[in-house]
């Protein structure tokens, strides 16, 4: 239940190129404060992951 609910919070996620091809940024906009950077984009993607799970541990809740 848990990876289901993980799974659909990153497939809401939202990833843009930095300026000067500097890497990558990605955010969840329905989970307040869950966002990442990373070289590339598989990087940014583990990087929300790892941010999104914690939020959860903390309790966050999505708007």
């Amino acid at each position: 239940m848990i990876q289901e609910y993980l799974q659909k919070a990153m497939e809401a996620a939202h990833y843009e190129l930095l300026e000067d091809n500097e890497g990558f940024y990605g955010e969840i906009h329905n989970a307040s404060g869950v966002w990442a950077t990373g070289t590339t984009l598989e990087a940014c993607r583990k990087e929300l992951l790892e941010v999104l799970e914690e939020w959860i541990v903390l309790g966050g809740e999505f708007l």
